[in-house]
């Protein structure tokens, strides 16, 4: 770069200042530059906000996939747990049927039996029969009258 004053003789007042440049030859230079500065940073921020902005997109494209692939996982868990549940409690019916039907079964037949013994003790003892349930019935009718 070479100095605009290099050219300049002296101070000479007859020579005067003809040969350096103006003060607003100076202040256009200076805006030139700082015109293309301004240009070139403008260019510079530019290219950052775009590599910034696609930067972005694809972190927001990225999260979106994997925030659809923890779902993905989160409904096939859960469907997993539902189904297990879901078996769990079908068993459990099962064996409580099973256990009331033989609970069932039991009574009856206990039931059975003793209506079984009832009538052979009947058929045995008539008169013990017939004088027990008379007095059960005068005990009955005492406890019921007051």
């Amino acid at each position: 770069m070479t100095d605009p004053f290099a050219n300049a003789a002296s101070l000479d007042p007859e020579v005067g200042f003809t040969s350096r440049p103006s003060v607003a030859q100076a202040a256009n230079d200076l805006r030139a530059a700082a015109g293309e500065k301004a240009r070139e940073i403008a260019q510079n921020v530019s290219t950052q906000a775009t590599t910034l902005k696609e930067r972005a997109i694809e972190s927001a494209q990225h999260f979106r996939e994997v925030a659809a692939e923890k779902a993905s996982q989160l409904k096939a868990t859960a469907a997993e747990k539902a189904d297990e549940l879901k078996h769990t409690a079908t068993e459990r019916a099962h064996r409580l049927q099973e256990s009331a039907a033989e609970q069932w079964r039991d009574t009856r037949d206990k039931t059975k039996e003793l209506h079984v013994t009832a009538e052979d003790y009947i058929r045995q003892n008539p008169t013990k029969c017939v004088l027990g349930a008379l007095g059960l019935g005068l005990l009955i009718g005492l406890i019921v009258r007051r």
